[in-house]
């Protein structure tokens, strides 16, 4: 078998049905997740154009993907540090959908509950938080470099809710979308502004 090949449907019905009778034959990653995993793994089941096959799981973590921190398919424990890497990877992607903590869970392979304890401990915030933190980032790049309309760069930001939206950005920003934005072209403005020479005598 080659280090990637088609997705024959033998194994597509393997890996649907958790079939543990073909561990060891074959490993599947997923490329939106950037995880690879054993046939029988119980993660919920992938969009089967997104599945690439290989013969092992070195041949997986040459193509750059990590282990599945469920069902371990190199047998070792993946390191939270890393688990966690692939998480705010795939929000950074991915921030302009619909994400939950379960979302995210199921995604990465893991229970709420856990990716809640381990991300925090790692990252000193909460997914949501995280989440959060990146969208704001993003509207006020838009914010300071466009001119489109509140409701459109919240529903950019994954935030259909303008209301909300508002809400949140004040409470972590510290002011208004369009106060900020106001401040950012207001500050923008003076320092394009020329230096106007002093007069006077030179001693």
């Amino acid at each position: 078998m080659k280090a990637e090949e088609q997705m024959p449907d033998e194994k597509w019905q393997a890996i649907i049905s958790n079939d543990a009778s073909y561990d060891g034959r074959f490993i599947y990653a997923v490329k939106t997740t950037g995880i690879f995993c054993r046939p029988s793994c119980k993660s919920k089941a992938p969009n089967k154009e997104n599945v690439r096959l290989f013969e092992n799981a070195e041949q997986a973590r040459s193509a750059h993907f990590r282990p599945c921190k469920r069902c371990k398919p190199t047998g070792e424990r993946l390191p939270d540090d890393e688990w966690v890497n692939v998480i705010t990877q795939y929000i950074d992607s991915h921030y302009r959908e619909s994400l939950t903590l379960d979302t995210l869970a199921e995604m990465c392979h893991g229970s709420p509950y856990h990716l809640q304890r381990t991300f925090k401990r790692v990252k000193g915030m909460t997914p949501i938080e995280y989440i959060q933190q990146t969208r704001m980032i993003k509207a006020k790049e838009y914010l300071a470099h466009t001119d489109r309309a509140v409701s459109d760069i919240a529903l950019n930001v994954g935030m259909p809710n303008t209301s909300y939206f508002i809400t949140l950005f004040k409470r972590k920003i510290g002011r208004t979308p369009s106060d900020y934005r106001h401040s950012k072209r207001h500050s923008k403005q003076n320092n394009e502004m020329p230096e106007v020479p002093h007069g006077g005598r030179e001693n």
